[in-house]
């Protein structure tokens, strides 16, 4: 038996007889056809496999009509197990006459909401007033399935929480159901799965994945994550403000571009809770709205963007440029632009790591904003981006605890979000502290704060701790190819110039480009660019001019 890939709410008849199953079911057509799917199943086996595709669909159950003397599975134990997957569909039980008492009992057992004597001829008078009544009140306790993904999961599994951050960022809809709620274990059921199995992801489409990985969560919801071509004129390596400002510009200006992004575009803009000093955007918007915006921009231009896809090489082969992938692929093209940007740093206190995912964050976690309502938040860091967090998270939370080693925040933020701050009273900042460890059971439960001008320690009840404690470069990728400063970042024009000499092994007459690194042809913008700004429109705007010295390049 197929299940119909309809949202019309479904109205299941089951019976083992032949005979009487078609007689159920076409008096059921003739009178509720128009407005629900009519289904059929031969046995409650049959019938609870229909369910469970059902429930993974996120398609609505009105009524469910079981026959009670059926082998291997009667009405009665069938109708229980679907109580489960379906509990707001009504029951109703075809019995004998000689079964009556049993169908009785059934109406304390699996709560019934009615038992029906075979046969019911005329159906106006014996079938239609009831199936009216329980569709009616039905209808009237309505709850409206969910057709976009779900997640299930523990609320304290990193990987869980990873897979929560990888569709927010990739703003892919999806609802959330722990796997210690009731519905949360329904969909466990139907799909087969059971807690130690968590997470499992359930397409729109009602597939059911059990502990995806990236790739295979991006290849079941819609992402793309194969090129369509071999060559391009432009490849771009990080989605972040500078990669997509140059997947805007050289695609718009008729270069063939194609996007590689290992997460999700936006980088560590995108998951900034506010921008505010954007230009064009007075009233200011969320990172996230900000790399929505022009990741559209830039495929309505006709750049390709390809996600979870990890650059770990780049090669020279002649004239052209090559980027190698971790699962061994690999992508040609004219030229390169590297714009991926940083990464948080790893924070050493003791219990950090064993906690990451568990209560302790790094950057924004946009998942886990709604879970700090009324609780004791603390942030770690003293720069725009842990300004912006404490802001956004100040909303719900009761106190947000903003956490500096320095001995003010002016050295490292800007003035606006500090006057922000400054004028919201259940934000604290604690200057010259730092986190000198975390503990607790299976989550993060508490924090330990040293007074870093007296050497005391503090230990204070937490349940979530964001990190935004400075960046680095990911550019070991780039070993031997492309010459770095010390730090890892990339250098490019002047930059690369030692007393009026060029690069080693530079051949062209000219000196690199501004943001030409030591190889012709590969280009550097934003934060992985040494000495950059470190800001939204400083990255943008190297995008884009890194694609006008493209075309300088390829003329």
């Amino acid at each position: 038996m197929s299940t119909p890939a309809v949202t019309k709410p479904a109205i299941l008849s089951v019976d083992d007889d032949p005979g009487v199953s078609r007689a159920v079911v076409r008096d059921l057509r003739r009178r509720y056809g128009a407005d629900y799917r009519i289904l059929r199943a031969d046995s409650g086996q049959q019938a609870l496999e229909a369910l469970r595709e059902l429930k993974l669909r996120g398609q609505p159950v009105a009524v469910l009509i079981a026959d009670y003397r059926m082998p291997g599975m009667d009405g009665i134990e069938f109708l229980e197990q679907a109580m489960d997957l379906h509990p707001y569909a009504r029951r109703v039980l075809l019995t004998a006459y000689a079964d009556t008492n049993a169908a009785i009992e059934a109406i304390n057992v699996i709560d019934l909401d009615h038992y029906l004597l075979k046969p019911w001829d005329p159906p106006e008078e014996k079938l239609y007033p009831v199936l009216d009544g329980l569709l009616d009140a039905w209808r009237s306790a309505e709850h409206r399935p969910v057709h976009e993904t779900k997640v299930v999961g523990d609320r304290w599994s990193p990987r869980s929480s990873q897979v929560r951050e990888f569709l927010a960022r990739n703003q892919l809809p999806y609802r959330w159901y722990p796997v210690d709620e009731p519905e949360g274990t329904r969909l466990l059921e139907a799909a087969g799965a059971d807690p130690t199995t968590c997470p499992v992801v359930i397409t729109a489409e009602g597939a059911a994945l059990i502990q995806p990985s990236d790739s295979e969560l991006a290849e079941n919801v819609g992402l793309t994550v194969q090129p369509s071509g071999d060559f391009y004129d432009l490849i771009v390596v990080g989605g972040g403000p500078a990669g997509l400002g140059a997947a805007v510009y050289g695609a718009s200006e008729g270069l063939r571009t194609v996007l590689v992004e290992r997460t999700a575009t936006g980088g560590q803009a995108g998951q900034s809770s506010r921008i505010e000093n954007y230009l064009g955007f007075p009233d200011g918007l969320s990172g996230s709205q900000l790399a929505d915006r022009a990741r559209r921009q830039a495929t309505k231009f006709g750049a390709e963007i390809i996600t979870t896809r990890d650059v770990v090489g780049l090669e020279i082969n002649g004239s052209a440029r090559t980027v190698r992938f971790a699962d061994g692929g690999r992508l040609c093209a004219h030229t390169v632009l590297i714009a991926t940007g940083v990464d948080y740093r790893r924070h050493n206190a003791p219990g950090v790591d064993e906690f990451t995912g568990r209560g302790v964050y790094y950057g924004s976690a946009m998942t886990e904003a709604a879970e700090c309502a009324e609780q004791e938040v603390y942030i770690v860091g003293g720069a725009n981006s842990a300004g912006q967090a404490a802001v956004f998270l100040s909303r719900n939370a009761r106190r947000v605890h903003l956490v500096v080693r320095g001995d003010s925040l002016e050295k490292s933020m800007s003035h606006y979000l500090i006057q922000q701050i400054a004028q919201i009273s259940n934000i604290v900042v604690h200057t010259e502290t730092e986190v000198a460890g975390v503990d607790g059971d299976d989550h993060l439960e508490r924090i330990v704060l040293r007074d870093n001008r007296t050497g005391a320690e503090d230990k204070v009840d937490a349940q979530r701790l964001f990190l935004f404690i400075g960046a680095a470069p990911q550019t070991g990728w780039l070993d031997g190819v492309v010459i770095r400063d010390a730090a890892g970042y990339v250098l490019a024009g002047p930059d690369l110039m030692v007393d009026g000499a060029r690069p080693p092994g530079w051949e062209l007459p000219r000196p690199p480009h501004h943001l030409e690194t030591s190889v012709p042809g590969v280009f550097v913008a934003g934060d992985v660019h040494a000495d950059s700004a470190k800001r939204v429109a400083s990255a943008v705007g190297e995008g884009a001019m890194a694609v006008m010295l493209v075309h300088r390049y390829l003329a």
